[in-house]
């Protein structure tokens, strides 16, 4: 899969991604500073699924209808690399065909799928 790391993924929530043989952009690597607008038009337009724990991206789907190709918004008690991972791991190992096109609530204890209407 292609994923869009947001700024708030860091280097180890890619890396991590990348080792597992999937293809990689992080923000924090190759576009600090760029604009919450710009990177939900970046991972549509270059078909990226977003992964991000930023709320705003809800807002920019729901409330602006803002196209995407998924979004994995992580809403996390404990915000560590190491759980951001251990989620996307059972994310992907449980749900791998429903991530692409769908916007995707993980929290430390639930999994919720929500299609919007782009």
């Amino acid at each position: 899969m292609r994923f869009l790391v947001d700024k708030n993924g860091g280097l180890v929530v890619p890396n991590w991604l990348r080792s597992q043989g999937h293809e990689v952009f992080a923000v924090y690597e190759s576009a600090r500073g760029i604009d919450d607008d710009a990177v939900i038009q970046k991972a549509f337009d270059e078909d990226w699924i977003l992964i991000s724990s930023d709320k705003d991206f809800g807002n920019k789907v729901f409330r602006e209808h803002r196209e995407h190709r998924g979004v994995i918004l992580l809403r996390l008690e404990n915000e560590s690399s190491a759980n951001k991972i251990a989620l996307l791991q059972r994310l992907l190992a449980e749900y791998p065909e429903q991530i692409s096109d769908n916007f995707i609530v993980v929290t430390d204890k639930l999994v919720r799928f929500a299609r919007s209407r782009s």
